[in-house]
């Protein structure tokens, strides 16, 4: 596995790749690698020729009261992860190199950002779209790879490519949980012991709601109760947003009738927590 911190050193290599006939499969991270980051190289490997991965908090991304300065971060354990799941190309640039001054271009996608998470991030996914294009321009991948556990950004990313005309095709990937069901999550290691038990209550209340639309329940208004129901049962709970929306537009919907994502986000302490599923009749 080679590593690179420029954009030219990184761009000059992928080219001579291409050059000679190698199809490009990339991973975009903000490091702390675990097991779900490990998922899309294995399925990046299984599709592309070269597999190239990216490492950076991006700073766009984060509010001026989120956690950007105590994000995890660790840069010698993620090379080796890396490099043990067959990662060909780690590029993990310097926030100077990404941004060596400021900034006067911005990518937003209008519509999709403005509810879910985008209500309480604001700015959150005009800082995604905008470092995502940028990787997007110095990587110049076949096929990037994305978790479903951010189904917003995905659609996000989607709909970008999408509108700009861009050359490379957006895989998204299944959830991948802990035995007990929690989502993945960087951010799982700021949980408490008691903080993470109760945090399995948004998995057990997707699973309830899964299991009612199953035998038939098609009001949204009905399953999301259920969910906060669920939810509210921890103390320690407190829920940003439970949601029933289209998949594609991100509106919510009363009635499902297509495929609709149920998705939440809870905080426990100071540790926001994110996870959905897709209830396709």
């Amino acid at each position: 596995m080679k590593i690179f911190h420029t954009i030219r050193e990184v761009r000059d290599h992928i080219g001579e790749q291409k050059r000679e006939g190698r199809t490009v499969g990339f991973v975009p991270t903000m490091g702390f690698l675990h097991k779900g980051h490990l998922s899309l190289v294995a399925r990046a490997k299984q599709e592309c020729d070269l597999v190239v991965m990216s490492i950076f908090v991006n700073p766009l991304q984060f509010g001026p009261n989120e956690d950007y300065e105590r994000y995890p971060r660790d840069l010698d354990r993620d090379a080796r992860l890396a490099r043990e799941a067959g990662v060909d190309v780690l590029f993990a640039p310097p926030v100077e190199e990404m941004y060596p001054r400021p900034s006067y271009t911005y990518v937003e996608v209008e519509g999709l950002t403005q509810s879910l998470c985008g209500e309480s991030r604001p700015g959150h996914f005009r800082g995604v779209a905008t470092v995502v294009t940028k990787l997007f321009h110095i990587v110049q991948p076949q096929k990037a790879y994305f978790g479903q556990k951010d189904a917003q950004q995905v659609r996000v990313i989607e709909q970008m490519v999408e509108d700009l005309n861009m050359p490379v095709e957006i895989v998204a990937c299944p959830i991948v949980r802990e035995p007990d069901g929690l989502a993945l999550s960087s951010r799982n290691v700021y949980l408490s012991p008691e903080e993470r038990k109760q945090a399995l209550s948004l998995y057990a209340s997707i699973r309830e709601v899964e299991k009612a639309f199953a035998e038939g329940e098609r009001n949204a208004a009905r399953l999301i109760q259920m969910s906060v129901d669920r939810i509210k049962a921890e103390p320690l709970a407190e829920i940003d947003y439970v949601r029933i929306v289209n998949r594609r537009t991100l509106t919510d919907v009363e009635t499902i009738h297509e495929p609709a994502l149920f998705a939440l986000a809870v905080r426990f302490g100071k540790t926001r927590l994110i996870d959905n599923t897709l209830l396709q009749p």
